[in-house]
């Protein structure tokens, strides 16, 4: 699907910039290539491609590769020389004074942060200044058409009954004596995926006790750990369908292997879900007030409930992390700790929410999806609000 420059120059209207400057060498920008919709083909040298929020785009391509960019609309200038290339900069941006470019301050979201330190030396040179793209990355990379949220929901269902087999698996394998092992779950799993034509990039994360404090933990055949009576257990899902375009979905539940879940599991996974539900609330009210959200700013209400619980220094990574094609996609995420990140939740958009306690002896999170739409947000999928006694 080619790229509406009409609706692009809209947003950069709104956003008061005088335009957005593509850049790639060799691969390195692959949003630029996306975004752009450029079919695959030889391109060695420099290309810049400039979409000002009012008139016709432009190309800047090297002479030996002049049909580069034929793929887009608009007029196009060329360079060999490093002179004609910063001459011809200059006219590619003409009256252009603040563009975006897929840069992000001191690195602030390294997610967009895709041209290098001397491009952006020497964009300032032809005299523009550079603001981030990254709300108008995500917008054009991270925004779900109805079907994409269908596949969601279809991946949600499947995965939401697999993960509750797993947990039984697992008890069963307990019951007969003959406990099966963390890659022994995790391949069970990817047979039931391949059973209801799901698929995933890797994992699932699969881990017992202190193996669930290493929240990638992934289990490797030769050494994960048997799941046995008492073992908590922590199952990391994550998967979409075989369709193209398909989203995925993602989520974490806990079990014990036990009849009883202990006070010292039941209390942390209380700290968790409290942080996980002030995160989703806060998400859902500001959307339903149409208040504009910023990612650190979820980040900061899961935290707060974890710190005052005084786990702080046992949740080390950001609360929930955009969600598309990959598992990780290109939208804003909840994080306020690795990263600042500014930028705004829009419709159309999913991210995870997950905080996570980490101890010595045993990690515990819970994760949920949630979908942003134009007047309200919702999960979209089961909720777990207490660890499952897998024996009970």
């Amino acid at each position: 699907m080619s790229l509406n420059i009409a609706e692009v120059q809209k947003d950069l209207r709104a956003a008061k910039l005088d335009g957005w400057l593509f850049y790639d060498f060799r691969g390195r920008d692959p949003i630029a290539q996306r975004i752009l919709g450029l079919p695959p083909g030889m391109r060695t040298r420099r290309w810049f491609y400039f979409i000002p929020a009012k008139g016709e785009p432009r190309k800047l391509v090297h002479k030996i590769e002049s049909a580069s960019l034929a793929a887009l609309p608009g007029d196009t200038l060329y360079f060999a020389a490093q002179q004609e290339l910063a001459g011809n900069l200059k006219k590619l941006l003409g009256r252009g004074k603040t563009v975006a470019m897929q840069y992000s301050p001191k690195n602030a979201i390294p997610y967009v942060s895709m041209v290098d330190a001397g491009t952006i030396e020497l964009v300032r040179s032809a005299g523009a200044k550079i603001a981030t793209s990254a709300d108008l990355v995500q917008k054009y990379e991270a925004c779900w058409s109805n079907s994409q949220l269908e596949s969601h929901m279809a991946a949600g269902r499947a995965i939401d009954q697999i993960v509750q087999g797993a947990f039984a698996q697992a008890a069963e394998g307990v019951k007969k004596a003959a406990p099966l092992s963390e890659y022994d779950l995790q391949q069970w799993i990817l047979h039931q995926f391949e059973e209801a034509g799901i698929i995933t990039e890797e994992g699932p994360d699969i881990a017992v006790n202190a193996n669930a404090s290493d929240p990638h933990y992934g289990p490797n055949k030769g050494s994960a750990a048997l799941i046995r009576e008492g073992d908590l257990l922590l199952l990391d899902v994550w998967g979409k369908q075989k369709a193209e375009g398909s989203v995925y979905y993602d989520v974490t539940w806990m079990g014990y292997l036990g009849k009883k879940v202990p006070e010292k599991y039941a209390k942390v996974f209380q700290v968790v879900r409290d942080a996980r539900d002030a995160a989703v609330e806060l998400i859902r009210s500001r959307v339903k007030a149409g208040k504009p959200l910023q990612g650190w700013e979820v980040d900061n209400a899961a935290r707060r409930v974890v710190d005052k619980a005084s786990f702080g220094k046992y949740f080390f990574h950001r609360t929930g992390h955009n969600i598309g094609t990959t598992v990780h996609g290109n939208g804003v995420n909840m994080d306020g700790l690795e990263t600042r990140d500014e930028r705004h939740l829009i419709p159309q958009t999913c991210n995870s929410v997950e905080p996570g306690i980490y101890l010595k002896e045993f990690g515990i999170r819970t994760e949920v999806d949630v979908y942003v739409d134009e007047k309200d947000a919702r999960v979209t999928g089961a909720i777990q609000n207490e660890i499952l006694p897998l024996l009970a």
